[in-house]
């Protein structure tokens, strides 16, 4: 199981009592966050020497399962001690700002209680050094039985899962990205260096050579699988039957290379009967990243935010078309055939039917239509010196009226702050066609994850305006160098 670090940082100046009483607060911090937040607490002992900060940030490092350290100042720790700490490490940080006690006991305060009871102070030297060495960490303030703060931990311990997970995440690329496109490519060392990813190629013959290895019974039981979970509404078994071979050779096929993401490309199929899609649809479904067309950023993408949102509504999407009619404007996402069920409410149809694109035989797709709630688009870009990911807030409808000749699996979804304004800041920012819809996960995980990684983030929502988002984009290419 992951784990975060509680280092309590302190002093000798006010004698041994109040060390023990450091000491004992600080474990009944980190056993109050134990099974509140999805990570093991370890509450290390206080720290109140140069040489015993240091020694404690290299042994975190030095744990492959600590995915961070959440630092505390229960008295005034200076900050000079902290200096080597912080140059050793590497992994993200959180700055708890809270006091053991909530209320102040007025009657009773004296200067042994402002003593030992100083975060206030001693929170300001700390973050102050931050801020000096230009240490990037997330600050969460509150005290430490109240749930919002509990909950700010609980989303930053999400994402540096997410972020840990980026040294072994693995996308195999089948063939390369669409021809002439431009936004779905980049840079694959600089993504390595920033977020950890690899991004391998294999041939698509690779591929084949692994679904003839398939046999028909392993086929055939899928097939049966497929039945009991979902509508069927075609008598083309043997298409079904087809993706099944590819579901399970896709999925032998990451596990043999180590990978958790994959992407496809229509223009690259040699020697494939069809698209993947339900293939596709359904590894995604058991966690894995997917990107079309060779879109490797967003396969990564999708991968991480299942890891952070433990694969609860999250998919795949693709911006398709509008609707255009005043007071009811919305954008109708889906693709070809790969979006993810996690998403889906009511019926969910497996059904054949034409592709016209890719020359190839009709394939097998889940259709259905996603849930209405509150939801984030998340876009990862390349923008020649850097990345940058783009998070806009959004609204899922339901569909207003059926759309009986759609045969794919589709979204609808209002951006904030409102559809023109929306979506005028998404195109200003670069933002792709591919992105990432979850239901479960907010701004709050992409802006950690994106601190923890050390790229741009932008957010587009409820109180965005357009102008000064613009100001920000032009500050953004002067500060991202």
């Amino acid at each position: 199981m992951s784990n975060v670090w509680f280092i309590t940082g302190s002093q000798h100046l006010y004698g041994d009592d109040a060390l023990r009483q450091v000491a004992a607060d600080s474990a009944v911090i980190a056993e109050h966050l134990n099974g509140r937040i999805d990570a093991e607490v370890i509450c290390t002992p206080v720290v109140t020497t140069a040489s015993e900060i240091t020694d404690v940030m290299r042994k975190a490092n030095a744990d492959d399962e600590c995915i961070g350290v959440i630092t505390w100042m229960h008295t005034f720790s200076p900050s000079k001690m902290w200096i080597d700490g912080l140059k050793t490490i590497s992994k993200p940080i959180l700055h708890f700002s809270t006091q053991f006690n909530e209320a102040l006991p007025y009657s009773e305060i004296d200067m042994d209680f402002m003593n030992l009871n100083q975060s206030a102070h001693g929170d300001r030297e700390h973050s102050h050094l931050y801020a000096l060495m230009r240490k990037s960490r997330k600050e969460v303030v509150g005290h430490w039985q109240d749930e919002e703060a509990i909950e700010e931990i609980r989303t930053w311990v999400s994402a540096a899962k997410a972020f840990a997970a980026g040294s072994t995440l693995r996308v195999v690329r089948f063939g390369d990205n669409m021809r002439d496109v431009a936004v779905t490519d980049g840079n694959k060392v600089t993504a390595q260096a920033k977020l950890g990813w690899s991004v391998d190629y294999y041939g698509i013959g690779d591929l084949v050579e692994e679904i003839e290895k398939v046999t028909d019974e392993e086929a055939e039981a899928l097939v049966e699988e497929y039945k009991s979970a979902y509508s069927v509404v075609t008598d083309d078994i043997a298409a079904i039957k087809e993706q099944a071979k590819y579901e399970i050779a896709l999925e032998r096929f990451l596990k043999n290379t180590e990978s958790t993401a994959f992407t496809t490309n229509f223009q690259d199929l040699h020697g494939l009967k069809q698209l993947p899609g339900l293939s596709a649809q359904r590894l995604m479904a058991k966690g894995y990243g997917f990107g079309a067309e060779g879109d490797w950023k967003t396969a990564a993408l999708t991968r991480a935010m299942k890891i952070m949102s433990e694969n609860d509504s999250t998919a795949f999407m693709e911006d398709y078309t509008y609707n255009l009619t005043k007071g009811n404007e919305a954008i109708l996402g889906a693709h070809m055939l790969e979006v993810c069920p996690t998403i889906a409410e009511g019926e969910i149809k497996l059904d054949v039917q034409p592709l016209g694109i890719g020359g190839k035989e009709p394939p097998a797709r889940l259709i259905f239509n996603a849930k209405a709630g509150d939801a984030i688009c998340v876009s990862l870009v390349d923008l020649g010196n850097r990345l940058r990911l783009i998070c806009a807030e959004v609204e899922c409808i339901s569909t207003p009226e059926p759309m009986p000749k759609l045969p794919v699996a589709s979204a609808m979804w209002k951006p904030y702050p409102d559809f023109k304004n929306g979506v005028k800041a998404w195109l200003l920012a670069g933002g792709a066609h591919h992105s990432v819809l979850s239901y479960s996960l907010t701004k709050e995980h992409i802006i950690d994850f994106a601190r923890m990684a050390g790229i741009e983030c932008v957010v587009i929502g409820k109180d965005t305006n357009v102008s000064d988002f613009e100001l920000k984009l032009m500050l953004g290419d002067a500060a991202w160098k």
